[in-house]
C-alpha cells in the first residue's frame, strides 16, 4: 500500500484511531495514538515528532528532537484496542538531517538487506525464527535494600501435582517431559490456537504450534520463513499478539530466556538462507545437500558467534540457559540433524528449496532487528573470506570425552563476556554501514551500564544458601 491506500484502508475499516509503533534500541515496541482525524498524507512525508531522549539508547537531552515516518506497507488493523485502530510501523529520522537515524533497529536491517544485494552475492535473505515463550498464571517479583525473590506458577507445572486446587485434576507435563503430549496434559492448547488465529488475521503465516518440553506453559509457534526486515516486523507483531492474547485469557507470557531452575530454557532457533532470482543459494552437492556457499556462511556464523552472542543473547538471563553440560546450543559446531551443534542442517525435505541452516543459539529476549542483520553480515563475511567451517561433528556432543570436547569451541559463559567478544570482534558488522560504530559502542554502552552493572551489585537467594555461614 502507498498513502492513498492506507487512507482508504483505515476509511474502508471504519478506524477511529491510528497507533504507531517503532521499536527502541534494546528490542521493546514503543507507541502513540491519534484520532483519525489528526492522520492525513502528509505523516507519510512530515512525520511526526516525538522525545528521542526518553528511548533507551538513543538521544541525549539536548538533542532529542527525532521524527518518526509511517511505512505504508506495514498498515493493519490491530485486534487489541476496544475502538478500531489503523496500526502501522514507523522509521526513525532526525527532523535536521531528514537522514534515517543510525540506531533505529529497523534501519539497520534494511540496510543489511541493501548490502546483500549491492554484493551481488544475493537478492534476498530469508528468516524462520522459532520463539519459544512461557505462558503463565501468576508472576510475582521484588528486590529492595534488604530483600529479593521472585515467583512463578503456571496451573499446569509439574511442582503443583500435590497443590490443593479443588479439585486437582492431575494432568501436568513432567519436568522434561512437556514436548508433544495431547491434551489434557497439553492444557493450552486453545490458548496458542487463539494466538495462531490473530497472527494469520494480520497475514503472518504460520507453519503449526505445539507445547515444548519444559512443563509450565512452555509452547512454540512456528512462522513461515520471510525476508529479513519483513520477518523483523513479523517477530513483533509475534510477541505483541501472544503477550495480549494470553492477557486477554487471564494469563502471562513471557520471552524470557531462563525462568525456570533445572527445567528447559527458551531458545529461538533460526532458519536462514539466502536466494538470487528465486533459486536457493543454499542448495548443492556438498555436505548434506548443502552448497559451498552455505558452508562458507557456517563458516562466519562459527567464527563469529561469541561476538553475536551479543546481540543474539543479548540477557544476563540469556546465560542461565546457555550452560555447557546440558541440552542448550553450545558447542560452536555444524552438523545435519544433530540439535547438539550451535548450527544444523535440517533433513526434514531434500527438496532445494528446504535448504537452509538453523542456528540455534539465539534466544528470544533479542532484538530480531538487529539480531536477523547481525547473522546475516556474518554469514556474509563467511562467503567473501571462504571461511571454512571444519568437519561436521556428527557425534552426540554430549557424549564426547573430555579430550575430543577440548577441540570443541563454546559460546561466551556470561553476557559480560559477550559483550568483551563484540567489542573486539564487530568489524564485520560495519561493512557497508549496516551498523555504525556509534551504535555498536551505544549497544556496549548501555548493556554493561544498565544491565551488567546493576545485576554485580544485587545479592541473590541463593548466595544465602551458599555463603551465610561462612
Amino acid at each position: 500500500m502507498d498513502a492513498k491506500a492506507v487512507l482508504q484502508f483505515a476509511k474502508e475499516n471504519e478506524c477511529v484511531f491510528v497507533d504507531v509503533k517503532f521499536l527502541d534500541f534494546v528490542g521493546l515496541w514503543q507507541h502513540f495514538t491519534l484520532p483519525i482525524q489528526e492522520f492525513d498524507a502528509s505523516a507519510f512525508e512530515d512525520g511526526m515528532g516525538f522525545d528521542g531522549s526518553s528511548i533507551r539508547g538513543w538521544q541525549p537531552i539536548h538533542a532529542s528532537d527525532m521524527l518518526v515516518i509511517p511505512d505504508p506497507a506495514t498498515a493493519r488493523i490491530d485486534p487489541f484496542p476496544r475502538d478500531r485502530t489503523l496500526s502501522i510501523i514507523g522509521n526513525i529520522f532526525d527532523p535536521i538531517t531528514r537522514e534515517p537515524y543510525s540506531r533505529d533497529p529497523r534501519y539497520i536491517a534494511q540496510k543489511a538487506e541493501a548490502y546483500l544485494k549491492s554484493s551481488g552475492l544475493g537478492d534476498t535473505a530469508y528468516f524462520g525464527p522459532e520463539a519459544e515463550f512461557f505462558i503463565f498464571d501468576d508472576v510475582r517479583f521484588d528486590q529492595t535494600r534488604n530483600s529479593a525473590f521472585y515467583f512463578v506458577d503456571s496451573d499446569e507445572g509439574q511442582w503443583n501435582t500435590g497443590r490443593d486446587e479443588q479439585p486437582n485434576l492431575a494432568y501436568k507435563p513432567r519436568y522434561k517431559e512437556g514436548y508433544f503430549p495431547a491434551p489434557p496434559t497439553d492444557s493450552l492448547n486453545d490458548l496458542r490456537n487463539q494466538m495462531v488465529l490473530e497472527l494469520m488475521k494480520l497475514g503472518i503465516q504460520v507453519e503449526l504450534q505445539h507445547h515444548e518440553v519444559a512443563t509450565g506453559g512452555q509452547g512454540e509457534i512456528d512462522v513461515k520463513y520471510a525476508p529479513l526486515v519483513q520477518q523483523g516486523d513479523n517477530l513483533q507483531w509475534f510477541k505483541y499478539v501472544l503477550k495480549n492474547v494470553a492477557r486477554r485469557n487471564g494469563k502471562t507470557l513471557t520471552f524470557m530466556p531462563k525462568p525456570l531452575f533445572e527445567d528447559n530454557g527458551t531458545g529461538m532457533h533460526t532458519h536462514q538462507s539466502i536466494w538470487k532470482d528465486g533459486e536457493n543459494l543454499f542448495a548443492g552437492d556438498k555436505y548434506a545437500g548443502m552448497s559451498q556457499m552455505a558452508l562458507w556462511y557456517i563458516g562466519g556464523i562459527l567464527k563469529h558467534a561469541p561476538a553475536l552472542c551479543a546481540i543474539c543473547n543479548p540477557s544476563t538471563n540469556s546465560y542461565r540457559r546457555l550452560v555447557p553440560g546440558f541440552e542448550a546450543p553450545v558447542n560452536l559446531a555444524y552438523s545435519s540433524r544433530n540439535r547438539s551443534a550451535a548450527v544444523r542442517i535440517p533433513m526434514y525435505s531434500m527438496s532445494p528449496k528446504a535448504k537452509r541452516i538453523e542456528y540455534r543459539t539465539p534466544d528470544p529476549s533479542c532484538n530480531g532487528y538487529l539480531a536477523f542483520a547481525a547473522m546475516l553480515m556474518a554469514g556474509i563475511d563467511g562467503i567473501e573470506n571462504q571461511i571454512d567451517p571444519g568437519e561436521p561433528l556428527d557425534k552426540d556432543i554430549y557424549g564426547l570425552s573430555p579430550e575430543e570436547l577440548a577441540g570443541v569451541p563454546s559460546t561466551p559463559g556470561s553476557l559480560e563476556e559477550a559483550l568483551d567478544a563484540l567489542e573486539a570482534d564487530h568489524e564485520f558488522l560495519l561493512r557497508g554501514d549496516v551498523f555504525t560504530e556509534d551504535a555498536v559502542q551505544m549497544w556496549l554502552d548501555y548493556k554493561r551500564e544498565a544491565e551488567i552493572d546493576t545485576m554485580r551489585m544485587r545479592p541473590t537467594p541463593w548466595e544465602f544458601a551458599l555463603y551465610f555461614d561462612c
